[in-house]
């Protein structure tokens, strides 16, 4: 598994995060009390479909996300309790960043493709 240290920072502050990278979800999944307390952005909600099959709905909204010296604004989901907090491919290619399948570390993208 792979961990990153996270920066999400908002309209009123910041707040530093260990988040587990999941190339399986698409967006950023945290805490909708830490989103709310650094004044990330509303925008609406959204439905998702979870490995087990059901849907549920969330809250989605936009912060920047800094990682390994990147950093991006992003969408956001607010999450629940019960939810995982991870770090999603939106966010990893947004930072142009990736995972390093040897040493389960992220690095930065070589290159982008133009296409």
């Amino acid at each position: 598994m792979t961990y990153a240290e996270v920066r999400i920072i908002g309209s009123k502050s910041r707040d530093e995060l260990r988040l587990l990278v999941d190339t399986g979800s698409l967006y950023t999944w945290i805490e909708k009390e830490i989103l709310d307390r650094v004044g990330a952005s509303k925008l609406g909600n959204r439905k998702f479909k979870t490995i087990e099959g059901r849907e549920i709905e969330r809250q989605v909204g936009e912060a920047v996300v800094e990682s390994s010296g990147e950093k991006a604004t992003r969408i956001v989901v607010f999450a629940m309790e019960g939810d995982a907090q991870v770090l999603g491919v939106d966010s990893l290619e947004g930072l142009g960043l990736e995972v390093d399948p040897t040493s389960k570390r992220l690095k930065k993208v070589e290159s982008f493709k133009a296409y």
